[in-house]
C-alpha cells in the first residue's frame, strides 16, 4: 500500500485522483491523507521528536483525538510500502527568510526515501496552482522561462488567474465529488485521451523545466540524480530566489510521475 500525503484537500487530491486512474490503475492500493497546514508546521511537528519518529508516528500523533481520520486503522509506518508527500514552498511563509530555506533544507535531506521512515518530498513552486500556470495552449515551448515574483506571496493565484491560458484544471483533471473524493469518468473517450495527452505534455515540460533550473539546459537530464528535490532546491534558492526574488515556476505531480516511471 502507498500514501501520499498532501498539503490541501481539494486540488491536490482531484490531480491525484486522475493521475491514479491514468497512471496507477494497475498498481498497489494507494492512501490519501491531507494534512491541511504548510511545511513549515511539518517540520515543527518533526522537530519535536527531533526527528526520531517516522512520519505515520508523528501523523497518528496529531489526530489522536480524531477517530474519523484516514489513519485510523494504520498501525505502523510498515503498512506502508512507500510514501510520498507534496507541498508547496509557500513564498508568502517567509521564503526569504534563511531559517525557512533551511528547514526546508533540512527537511529534503530526510524526506528523499520513499521507503524510509520519512518518505519522499516533492515541493511545488511557488504553489500547487502552478500545474496551470501557462501563458498558452499545450506543449508551451516557453515554460522553461516562466517565474514568479517572491512578493507576489499568495496573490500568486491571481496570476494564474490572470496570465494563464487555462482558467482551470479541467484539461488535467476529471470532475471529483470533494465529499467522498471520487472522480466521474467521462463517457467520452476522446475526453480521457485529452486529458492523458495533456499530462504528457506537462511531464515533458516540468522535467526539462526541472533540469533548465539545476543545469541551464532545456532538455530531458542524463541522469535522474541531476533535477532530484534537494538539487532544485538548491538551485532555486541560488539562481532565482537569493539573486533575483523570483522563483522559477515548477509542479513536482509531473516530476513525481516521470521519476516513478522512469
Amino acid at each position: 500500500m502507498i500514501l501520499f500525503i498532501f498539503e490541501g484537500a481539494s486540488r491536490e487530491v482531484c490531480i491525484f485522483k486522475t493521475l491514479e486512474y491514468c497512471y496507477f490503475s494497475n498498481k498497489k492500493e494507494s492512501r490519501i491523507y491531507s494534512y491541511n497546514n504548510n511545511i513549515y508546521n511539518l517540520y515543527k511537528q518533526m522537530t519535536e521528536s527531533d526527528f526520531n519518529e517516522d512520519v505515520i508516528t508523528v501523523l497518528k500523533n496529531k489526530l489522536i483525538n480524531d477517530k474519523d481520520n484516514e489513519l485510523t486503522d494504520i498501525k505502523r509506518r510498515s503498512d506502508f510500502s512507500e510514501v510520498y508527500l507534496f507541498f508547496d514552498y509557500d513564498s508568502h511563509n517567509n521564503s526569504k527568510n534563511t531559517i525557512s530555506n533551511l528547514q526546508i533544507k533540512e527537511m529534503l535531506d530526510f524526506f528523499s526515501d520513499e521507503t524510509s521512515d520519512y518518505g519522499k518530498l516533492y515541493i511545488n513552486y511557488p504553489m500547487v496552482e502552478s500545474i496551470y500556470y501557462m501563458k498558452k495552449e499545450l506543449p508551451d515551448d516557453m515554460y522553461y522561462t516562466y517565474t514568479s515574483e517572491i512578493s507576489l506571496g499568495k496573490k500568486f493565484k491571481e496570476k494564474v488567474n490572470t496570465d494563464s491560458y487555462y482558467k482551470n484544471l479541467d484539461f488535467i483533471t476529471f470532475k471529483m465529488n470533494k465529499k467522498t473524493q471520487s472522480i466521474k469518468i467521462p463517457e467520452n473517450k476522446k475526453q480521457i485521451e485529452y486529458v492523458k495527452q495533456n499530462w504528457e505534455y506537462l511531464i515533458e515540460m516540468n522535467v526539462k523545466k526541472a533540469n533548465y533550473i539545476c543545469d541551464c539546459l532545456n532538455e530531458y537530464p542524463i541522469k535522474m540524480s541531476n533535477i532530484s528535490q534537494k538539487n532544485i532546491f538548491d538551485n532555486q534558492i541560488t539562481k532565482y530566489i537569493e539573486s533575483k526574488s523570483q522563483i522559477s515556476i515548477l509542479n513536482s505531480f509531473p516530476l513525481f510521475i516521470y521519476e516513478y516511471y522512469t
